[in-house]
């Protein structure tokens, strides 16, 4: 096996015990991405020579005693996380040439733990998506089938780490943008709750869920990176002040007694059935090892995606204003004033999805609708968080499917923004109560595609999750298997 088909702790051991060198970890990562990019088209920027320069300190550092689980681990980072002096494009137009003059926070902290940036990976446009096909660049492929998307819009993070082309990533998920990516590309996927990772530098979308998480290859990378980047930050007003605990404490293989919920909104007509069947042997997996399997209701979850493409429509609406090519960002050329440059920059540097969704949001918003709409939306909101509260009094842990299929065809979903809506149908519910999640994989369909399990839990109870998620992957296989490219 190469150094880059590695997780992070395999490495981290063989650092400490100077079988490989930091440089050679690095060089396996950016020859891997030299041998299979151009068929994924994971990156929009490889930073080479820096992660060299930065694999090179880590090795200093190692000799003089320093250690972290992540030095000299390449670690890619999605491109909507400002990164001083690399450029921060959103897979946008608009930030085609951005080049941020600070590090967002969970890239300081993961520096300041010696982790290496092999570069920034594509995503949806503003991180609006499921497929990674509305990036203004190019869209991703999917690693098991190159004719399919790696979802969204963490598609490029996903993608990566399944290829080979970094040992972790950072994506955000605001509806299922980290999880639903793991499940199609059969990576580990982890949406914390809101609150708990800052989202200082992370480019908005809708503020009040975007969240930042690890992808990885497996549940003990992911309590690795959550490790570094968890925790209270004084330049975000949303960053709770609360303890972090060590999340490795967590992955012990023992679920005995451990009530897992099952809720029947989430196993519906319409679903794949390769899918239904898949998750509910994982259930099964988890009930032989001890978990009390029990029912649970979250009634108001056909509300969710309406919910969402409200709240998440009008705050980006009002996230999205400040690009209005004055003070950076693209700028039109050729306007006759200021309304005409505006207007010009606008059409000219956003893309359709993410002109849809700021005129939904901008409607929504609007004298006359606002009541009607979003203030409608933040009352089901609550009522969301209400059906969660009431199941966490009988589980400590909900299990769904991640996604109601495995990966679609490229272009099969483009041209019905409906139908690509309906892809996040069992992720949008997290963000909107702000609860942890964590997408890992439990089989492959008969077309040898990935597919997700779901495992949820209370605010603050990433613990859980991750005890749960450890025990079933320790108990199955299917986080071993990699791509054939």
């Amino acid at each position: 096996m190469e150094l880059h088909d590695l997780t992070i702790h395999e490495l981290r051991d063989m650092l400490e015990k100077g079988e490989t060198t930091s440089r050679a970890v690095t060089e396996s990562v950016l020859n891997r991405i030299k041998a299979v990019d151009d068929k994924v088209k994971a990156y929009i920027t490889v930073t080479g020579d820096a992660a060299l320069s930065q694999a090179d300190r880590a090795d200093k550092e190692r000799k003089a005693g320093k250690t972290s689980p992540v030095l000299g681990i390449p670690i890619a980072i999605k491109d909507n996380m400002c990164t001083a002096g690399t450029r921060t494009t959103c897979a946008s137009k608009i930030l085609g040439n951005f080049i941020p003059p600070y590090d967002a926070t969970v890239v300081s902290r993961l520096n300041g733990a010696g982790s290496v940036m092999p570069g920034k990976v594509n995503m949806d446009e503003f991180a609006m998506g499921s497929s990674t096909e509305n990036s203004a660049f190019f869209a991703t492929k999917n690693p098991w089938d190159l004719g399919r998307i790696p979802g969204g819009s963490s598609g490029g993070s996903a993608a990566a780490v399944a290829a080979g082309e970094c040992i972790a990533a950072l994506g955000s998920d605001t509806g299922g943008s980290i999880r639903q990516p793991a499940a199609c590309c059969g990576v580990v996927g982890l949406k914390p709750t809101y609150g708990r990772v800052s989202r200082y530098g992370l480019v908005a979308f809708a503020s009040s869920l975007d969240q930042i998480g690890p992808l990885t290859k497996d549940v003990t990378d992911s309590a690795i990176v959550m490790n570094i980047i968890a925790g209270h930050d004084p330049k975000d007003s949303t960053s709770a002040d609360i303890p972090v605990p060590d999340f490795t404490r967590s992955l012990v293989k023992d679920v005995k007694g451990m009530k897992v919920g099952i809720p029947k909104e989430y196993f519906i007509e319409g679903m794949d059935l390769e899918v239904d069947k898949a998750v509910r042997e994982a259930v099964k997996t988890l009930e032989r090892l001890g978990a009390k399997v029990v029912d649970v209701s979250l009634p108001h979850t056909g509300f969710a995606v309406a919910t969402y493409y409200i709240l998440a429509t009008s705050e980006a609406s009002s996230n999205l204003a400040r690009y209005d090519g004055v003070k950076y960002g693209f700028r039109a050329q050729g306007a006759k004033d200021l309304l005409d440059m505006y207007m010009k920059s606008r059409s000219q540097g956003f893309g359709p999805e993410v002109k849809r969704r700021i005129m939904l949001g901008t409607y929504a918003l609007s004298a006359g609708y606002y009541e009607a709409y979003y203030k409608k939306g933040q009352q089901v909101r609550t009522l969301i968080k209400h059906d969660f509260d009431e199941a966490f009094k009988k589980a400590d842990v909900i299990a769904t499917p991640t996604a109601p299929t495995a990966a679609f065809r490229i272009g099969e979903k483009s041209s019905d923004p409906l139908q690509m809506y309906l892809s996040d149908i069992f992720t949008i519910s997290v963000n909107l109560a702000g609860i942890p999640g964590i997408s890992l994989p439990c089989g492959f369909t008969s077309g040898n595609l990935p597919i997700g399990l779901q495992l949820l839990g209370r605010h603050f109870d990433e613990e859980s999750v991750l005890r749960a998620a450890f025990a079933y992957e320790q108990a199955s296989e299917w986080h071993k298997q990699r791509p054939k490219l």
